[in-house]
């Protein structure tokens, strides 16, 4: 079984343009390694070895962001929500101080813009909650309870 992808619009298009950069990036590693094997022996060819390696990571970026667009479910955001789920922003309050998390997937998520993974303990422990709800979330620094002031 494929596993699905839970992406936003615009976390689709932030991966077709990374795509887009990797393909483009093929000729001239391709030219790398043609400039180096003319160079002669490649068992001590570092140029050669160095531009192999980097068409292998690139390779395996292009063909992990294909699998990723290939199972992608795009999250709708829709307006008002009456419990968290994926796709919502939400409003936590703790001791005064208000936090704002965007529940995202596993591949969109980036904890530094405030993007939480719907897999994450922070999401796990979110999720389905209403407004008014008080969560506690488990972190590896200890227990912190939050009231969800609002969804969106």
């Amino acid at each position: 079984m494929k596993k699905a992808f839970h992406l936003t619009s615009e976390g689709v298009q932030e991966l077709q343009g990374e795509l887009d950069k990797l393909v483009a990036k093929r000729s001239g590693i391709a030219n790398k390694i043609k400039t180096a094997r003319e160079q002669g022996d490649l068992s001590e060819n570092a140029a050669y070895q160095g531009a192999r390696d980097e068409q292998v990571q690139n390779e395996s970026r292009v063909a992990e962001i294909e699998n990723i667009l290939k199972n992608t479910e795009i999250i709708k955001i829709k307006g008002k929500h009456s419990v968290v789920s994926v796709g919502c922003t939400v409003e936590l309050k703790n001791n005064g101080k208000t936090l704002k998390y965007m529940i995202v997937g596993s591949v969109e998520a980036n904890p530094m813009q405030y993007k939480i993974s719907d897999e994450s303990p922070i999401g796990v422990a979110l999720l389905d909650q209403k407004v008014g709800d008080k969560v506690t979330i488990s972190l590896p620094a200890g227990d912190t309870a939050y009231k969800i002031t609002a969804i969106s």
